[in-house]
C-alpha cells in the first residue's frame, strides 16, 4: 500500500471517530422527558425533583366544593313608618280635603246663622260622621265661635275640635307584644271584599319594617287562592306563612301557625281568619272558636277589624256584627283615599269604642299606614 492510501484511511477512521462522539454528546445533551412516578414497595411515591418553592400539582389540596344554599331569593325592604305618614297625609289631602274646606268656607261667613249652622251639620253628617258626634261638635262650635270671635279664629278652632273628635287619646299601638316569651298574636277580621287578606300582608310589611321576625297564618279557607295570595305577600319579605288544604278547618290552621311561631321564636303571629257572612251565625261562632282554640298555645294580643271605608255607615252594621262575635281592639280602614268619606274614622270608633289603628291609602305595597289623628285633620284642613 502505497503511503497515500494510507494517509486517506487514517484520515476516513479519524471522521468515523469524531462523528461517533458528535452523536453521543448530543443525544446526552437532549432534555429527556419524564418517568411517570412508580410505586416505591413502602407504598411511598417516588416524585420528580422540583425546584425550591415549588409544589406538586398532584399533591396540593383540592379546593372545597361551594355549598350549596338554594335560590337567592332577593327580599324587599319594606318603607318605614316616617314615609308612610308622609304619604298618608298627601293622600287624604287629595280626597278628603273637600270636607275641610266646605266647612271653613261656611264658619268663616262674617255671620252665622242658624241656616249656617244646618249647613254646617247637613255637610258633617254627608261625610258619614255621624248624627250624635256632629250635634256634638256643632255645639262646641257655636259656643267657642261666640266667645272667642269669628272668621278670623275659625281655623284653630276647627282644627281643635275635630281633634279632639277624632280623640288622640286613644292607643292606637299594634299590640303585638306577648307574654312569657311568647309570640304576640294578631287575629285579623272582616268581610271578604273588605281587603282583609291584602291587610294582612301588608301588615306583615309593617312589621318587618319595624324589625319583627313574623309568622302569617292562612285561615282563611273557605275563599279560593287566599292562601296562595297571602304565600305570595310572605315571599316578598322572606316571612313564613302556615297554610292548609281548601276547605279545611281554619281553626287548626290558626292553632299550627301560632304552634310555628312559638316553635320559631318568632316576635309575631298574624292570622287571616275566614270573612264569609253567607251563613252570620256559623261565621261569628267559627270566629269565638278561632280565638279559643288558638289561646291554648299563646293570648290574642290584638284582634283588627278590616272595614271597607267607602261602605259609609254600613260599615257600622259589619262592626256591630263582628264585636259580638270577638273583643275587637283595633280598626283598619281600607281605601280611605277613594271616594271613602273621612268622618267613618270618627262614626266606627264611637260604634266600637275601640280606635283606628291603621288605615290603607292606596293600592300599593306600603300603603298601609298607621293612623295618626294629628296629620288625618291636617289633611283635611291643608288640601294638596
Amino acid at each position: 500500500m502505497s503511503s497515500v492510501a494510507v494517509y486517506v484511511v487514517i484520515a476516513v477512521a479519524l471522521l468515523v471517530l469524531a462523528g461517533g462522539i458528535g452523536l453521543v454528546a448530543f443525544v446526552n445533551g437532549r432534555k429527556q422527558p419524564k418517568a411517570p412516578p412508580v410505586e416505591s414497595r413502602g407504598g411511598g411515591v417516588i416524585t420528580e425533583e422540583r425546584p425550591p418553592g415549588t409544589t406538586d400539582p398532584a399533591l396540593e389540596p383540592e379546593p372545597e366544593a361551594p355549598v350549596d344554599t338554594g335560590a337567592t331569593r332577593l327580599l324587599e325592604r319594606p318603607e318605614g313608618t316616617a314615609g308612610r305618614l308622609v304619604r298618608l297625609r298627601q293622600r287624604l289631602s287629595r280626597s278628603q280635603g273637600g270636607l275641610g274646606r266646605g266647612l271653613l268656607v261656611l264658619l268663616s261667613r262674617d255671620r252665622l246663622d242658624e241656616d249656617t249652622w244646618e249647613e254646617i251639620e247637613d255637610t258633617l253628617i254627608t261625610a258619614d260622621v255621624g248624627v250624635g258626634p256632629t250635634q256634638e261638635l256643632v255645639g262646641r262650635l257655636r259656643t267657642r265661635l261666640r266667645v272667642e270671635g269669628g272668621a278670623s279664629e275659625a281655623r284653630a278652632v276647627l282644627r281643635e275640635e275635630l281633634l279632639t273628635l277624632v280623640d288622640p287619646s286613644m292607643d292606637r299601638r299594634i299590640g303585638v307584644t306577648g307574654a312569657d316569651g311568647k309570640p304576640g298574636v294578631v287575629l285579623v277580621v272582616g268581610v271578604n271584599g273588605a281587603g282583609k287578606t291584602t291587610s294582612v300582608g301588608k301588615l306583615a310589611r309593617v312589621l318587618v319594617a319595624e324589625d319583627k321576625t313574623v309568622v302569617l297564618g292562612a285561615a282563611d279557607t273557605f275563599r279560593a287562592a287566599a292562601a296562595e295570595q297571602l304565600s305570595t305577600w310572605g315571599e316578598r319579605v322572606g316571612v313564613d306563612v302556615v297554610t292548609g288544604p281548601e276547605g279545611s278547618d281554619p281553626a287548626s290552621v290558626a292553632f299550627d301557625s301560632v304552634r310555628t311561631g312559638v316553635e320559631q321564636g318568632v316576635d309575631v303571629v298574624v292570622v287571616d281568619t275566614a270573612g264569609r257572612l253567607q251563613n252570620k251565625a256559623g261565621l261569628m261562632d267559627e270566629l269565638g272558636k278561632v280565638k279559643r282554640v288558638v289561646e291554648k298555645q299563646a293570648a290574642v294580643t290584638e284582634v283588627l277589624l278590616v272595614l271597607d271605608a267607602t261602605t259609609g255607615q254600613n260599615g257600622l252594621v259589619q262592626a256591630r256584627v263582628f264585636r259580638e262575635a270577638v273583643d275587637v281592639t283595633g280598626i283598619v280602614l281600607t281605601k280611605l283615599d277613594g271616594s271613602a268619606k273621612g268622618g267613618i274614622v270618627v262614626a266606627v270608633q264611637r260604634e266600637l269604642g275601640v280606635p283606628v289603628k291603621l288605615v290603607g291609602v292606596g293600592e300599593g305595597a306600603d300603603d298601609l299606614a298607621p293612623f295618626d289623628p294629628a296629620t288625618f285633620v291636617d289633611a283635611l284642613l291643608d288640601p294638596a
